[in-house]
């Protein structure tokens, strides 16, 4: 992802809010944005990699790896939008997303999200086979799964 593509970005984060207050909560702001704090270091941040997901010249939706020098990597956002879900896109993206940075990772969901743990849970599997753990969190996210890739 480049600078050039951070409106993009913006409206997809939009998305990924609004798809997301319903299961941590939240309204928009009075100017009907949602909290953005993990976009400037996503775009600035050395420690960060950003990707955006173009699928037949559209954006389908974006990724931001954190933490890319410290003991794990951690997906820090994740989103496809809907009209391109259950299209296969999502593992297809991810496991490129997470080739790119081999060793240990850290991935965040929230329980309640249901389609989220049956996602992360295949593609924990599909990655890393029985080689991995989940550990619930009191405090949002919910869960966090960990693998190492090669």
């Amino acid at each position: 992802m480049s600078a050039a593509d951070r409106p993009i970005i913006e409206r997809l984060w939009l998305m990924f809010r609004h798809d997301m207050a319903e299961f941590q909560g939240g309204l928009p702001s009075p100017d009907a944005t949602y909290h953005s704090d993990r976009l400037r270091p996503a775009f600035e941040d050395d420690d960060w990699a950003a990707y955006l997901f173009i699928s037949g010249g559209r954006p389908v939706g974006f990724s931001f790896v954190r933490a890319l020098s410290g003991p794990a990597r951690v997906l820090n956002s994740f989103f496809v939008v809907r009209g391109a879900r259950r299209s296969g896109i999502g593992m297809e993206v991810v496991r490129e997303v997470i080739s790119r940075h081999p060793g240990p990772w850290k991935i965040a969901f929230q329980e309640s999200n249901t389609a989220a743990v049956a996602f992360w849970r295949r593609v924990a599997t599909e990655i890393a086979g029985d080689a991995w753990t989940e550990e619930p969190e009191d405090v949002p996210p919910d869960v966090w799964i960990s693998f190492t890739t090669a």
